[in-house]
């Protein structure tokens, strides 16, 4: 956003400061200025002259010399411009003064041009006569410019004048950088009425006052919404016997000063309008409009329509537009047609002004391919009392300019009006929440420095349409701020009672996983959560596995990126398989991250995201190196009980022989396994690979940072040894099982030393030996104790089919 300085003063009159004053002081109450520029830069001692004389150089065909009066004085000016005649007035640069650049147009030097009394050719020459380019400005803002050669003034300005005065480049553009919510500030209105707040200075709005003639709009237009909800108000007026003319230096002037190039009268007051209110309009010819009807709905799929610019723009149903009673005339909110375009023989033309529905007018705008100043504002959301302002400011313009008659009345359309926001004063608790102490009557002055109304009698206070960002009691207080003076506001400690922070329960469980992945050597890493359905087969799962029924992504990257993941082994591979082939030996990596499991497909409600921990590693390890990992997670958040580990895991991507699920209480909290050597083909992964996934969610329940600490032992331990023949069919889990069951209160601890499998025991068994420990916390054992606790245990491990070796 870019207004110029006297454009802003126009509406607080009272305003002095300096550039940077002004500059420092708006980005300090909250309506940050970019920075700003002076369009009189490197521009002295330039005014206005008259041309008395033209002669001949008598030394050169394409020069000539002229005596021009500045005022009190003439001076002879040797010129080669080829346009001028005695009795114009132009800019006449004065000797020791400067100008901006060159009158080729091309950049300007930072210093400008000085320029000093000299001769050329022989005849002497004590100034410089100018054109426009070397004022600084270029023929987009000053049309009457010649294309080449000097500046020629009209009749109306003073021979001696200030001549960068007189072409309104005693100015300074501020570019501002406004915030969404911020809308009101789209508009040099809203800019001045924060300046206005900042200075303490009277806001000013401009009187609007439209006369119109005795006939009625409604027989010249009708208008029909048929979607209120995208268009929430429409508001129509018309003006007949129009007189195309160029609009009046001063609009010329502040419009150029915002980068817009003047046109016409009527095209300059539509965008004067829109600058001044930030409410984007639109002219019709009306002659052009079917049945002198606009309807107002949403395209059809697959229509086609021409835009102003010539370029045809492919539309769908999600594209609102302004049809008359035959055809499409304009994309609202956009754009206007080519079949409506208003050209130099229009006599009656029909001004629309309207809200739509922001986020409509934004995705609109990216479905076509267009994107317009108009739609920048739309898009934000504009306040829908703002339209009948700015349409009755477009038609009070008409008439002052004599651009045209306006027809009486207004067509509007509309549903029910948005209602302003009503909130309670409570000076005490703005106080409290800023650490500042403004006094009531303080706050009050601001508020109505804003226009928020305070009712005495209701202690209440009502903001005004137009500050679409204040919805609630904070925001009322960081106005209060903002006015007060974020610099007065004094450093203060917070109030409220003292708490040691620390993270949440299920961030902490995350927290261990990574500190004890990396206490064992893995490296952490990030992995899409985006995946392609092919993964599926990558991972040889089956076509009935629930895993492939798949969240589809309705604006996809592209199909390696269409479904929501849910196994987190892809992205896992992916990594161990590229670092493998770029000859890394050694690979362990980690990663915490959700899966995405839909409750139904289609989707009727969000999916269940589940945090899974996820391991993966090859080279010097094996499938117990990876278990061991899992044990000491388990064991640092206060999993002390023994997992169980189900052989029978089924997992088509694993290893059918070593692979396990992971059960911790009856409760399946994940699994482990060596990749199926298929699965490792597919990720192009050579080598022998181990994963383990654990879901946190489950984990949850049963993790506890509670921690209960004994003594050290006052009795001795003792210990039993035993070696068996066990049935390759019995698992360890179930020997160790039978051993904490049966080994009762003073069992301490047991431990798996040795396995063998060999010549020497007999076919389909294997050899396993324990170490046993018990230990009694209030006394010695004695030798009965510790044969009955091994007798019990004995029982129940040759039950299992399992024998002792003697």
């Amino acid at each position: 956003m870019n207004t110029a300085l006297s454009w802003i003063k126009a509406y607080v009159p009272e305003l002095t400061c300096t550039d940077q004053e002004y500059m420092d002081a708006m980005t300090l109450s909250g309506t940050k200025v970019e920075g700003y520029a002076r369009l009189d830069k490197n521009l002295e001692k330039i005014v206005v002259g008259q041309i008395k004389k033209i002669e001949k150089h008598p030394d050169a065909d394409k020069l000539i010399v002229c005596q021009v009066d500045i005022g009190g004085e003439v001076i002879q000016i040797v010129t080669g411009a080829p346009n001028v005649k005695e009795g114009d007035k132009v800019p006449v640069v004065l000797d020791g003064g400067k100008v901006a650049g060159g009158h080729d147009g091309g950049p300007l030097p930072e210093d400008g041009i000085s320029i000093k009394a000299g001769k050329l050719r022989g005849v002497p020459s004590n100034g410089m006569m100018c054109s426009i380019e070397e004022l600084g400005s270029d023929r987009n803002f000053y049309p009457e410019a010649p294309e080449m050669g000097i500046y020629i003034f009209g009749d109306d300005v003073q021979v001696g004048a200030d001549a960068v005065e007189e072409l309104g480049l005693r100015d300074t553009v501020f570019e501002y950088e406004v915030t969404s919510n911020r809308v009101d500030c789209y508009s040099v209105i809203g800019i001045a009425r924060e300046a206005a707040a900042t200075f303490r200075k009277p806001f000013v709005l401009p009187e609007v006052t439209v006369k119109g003639n005795d006939e009625k709009v409604e027989d010249y237009i009708s208008v029909e919404v048929q979607d209120k909800e995208l268009c929430p108000r429409y508001c129509a007026r018309v003006c007949k016997n129009i007189k195309i003319a160029p609009s009046p230096k001063w609009m010329q002037r502040r419009l150029a000063a915002s980068g817009i190039r003047p046109i016409n009268n009527l095209v300059d007051i539509t965008n004067y309008v829109m600058e001044e209110y930030g409410q984007p309009m639109h002219a019709f010819d009306l002659d052009t409009i079917a049945g002198h009807k606009i309807i107002v709905r949403r395209a059809k799929d697959g229509d086609v329509f021409r835009t102003l610019d010539g370029q045809d723009r492919n539309l769908d149903s999600d594209v609102l537009m302004i049809c008359d009673a035959e055809k499409e005339v304009g994309i609202a909110g956009i754009m206007g047609g080519e079949n409506s375009m208003i050209t130099d023989s229009v006599t009656t033309v029909l001004f629309e002004a309207a809200t739509f529905n922001g986020a409509n007018i934004r995705k609109s705008a990216k479905r076509v391919g267009l994107r317009t100043d108009a739609s920048g504002k739309f898009e934000k959301g504009l306040d829908p009392y703002n339209a009948e302002a700015a349409i009755n400011r477009a038609c009070q313009l008409i008439e002052e300019l004599g651009c045209g008659e306006v027809v009486g009345g207004m067509v509007d359309v509309h549903g029910e009006m948005k209602e302003k926001v009503v909130l309670p004063f409570e000076p005490e608790h703005y106080n409290k929440l800023l650490g500042t102490d403004v006094s009531e009557q303080e706050m009050l002055n601001i508020f109505k420095m804003i226009e928020v109304e305070y009712d005495v009698a209701k202690g209440t206070l009502t903001v005004p349409t137009f500050r679409q960002d204040i919805l609630r009691q904070c925001d009322i207080a960081e106005e209060v701020a903002r006015f007060y003076g974020y610099d007065k506001i004094p450093t203060t400690l917070p109030n409220g009672e003292a708490t040691t922070g620390k993270l949440p329960f299920k961030l902490r469980i995350e927290q261990k996983a990574r500190d004890i992945a990396e206490y064992c050597g893995f490296s952490q890493g990030m992995c899409y959560s985006f995946e392609s359905p092919k993964v599926f087969d990558k991972l040889l799962l089956s076509a009935d596995d629930p895993a492939r029924q798949a969240i589809t992504i309705a604006n996809p990257l592209g199909e390696d990126f269409s479904i929501m993941r849910t196994v987190p082994l892809h992205g896992m591979l992916t990594s161990l398989a590229t670092n493998y082939n770029r000859r890394n030996k050694d690979v362990r990596l980690y990663e915490l991250g959700n899966i995405y499991l839909p409750k139904a497909l289609p989707l009727t409600e969000l999916p269940e995201e589940r945090m899974q921990f996820t391991l993966g590693m090859y080279g010097d390890c094996d499938f117990f190196d990876m278990k061991g990992v899992v044990e000491e997670f388990f064991e640092s958040i206060g999993l002390h009980k023994r997992a169980v580990y189900d052989p029978n895991a089924g997992r088509n991507y694993l290893h059918p022989g070593r692979q396990a699920n992971i059960e911790y209480e009856g409760t399946f909290v994940g699994y482990l396994g060596e990749v199926h050597p298929e699965v490792c083909d597919n990720y192009d992964l050579k080598t022998r690979a181990y994963v383990a996934v654990l879901d946190i969610p489950a984990i949850l329940p049963f993790a506890t940072f509670d921690r209960k600490y004994e003594g050290i032992a006052k009795y001795p331990a003792v210990l039993r040894d035993i070696s068996m023949v066990v049935p390759k069919t019995v698992m360890a889990g179930q020997i160790e099982a039978v051993i904490a069951q049966r080994g009762g209160k003073i069992l301490e601890d047991y431990q798996l030393f040795d396995i063998y499998e060999g010549s020497q025991i007999k076919e389909g068994f294997k050899s396993m030996a324990y170490s046993i420990t018990f230990r009694a916390k209030d006394r010695t054992l004695e030798e009965a104790d510790v044969t009955s606790a091994m007798k019990k245990i004995l029982n129940g491990l040759e039950g299992m089919g399992i024998e002792l070796r003697s």
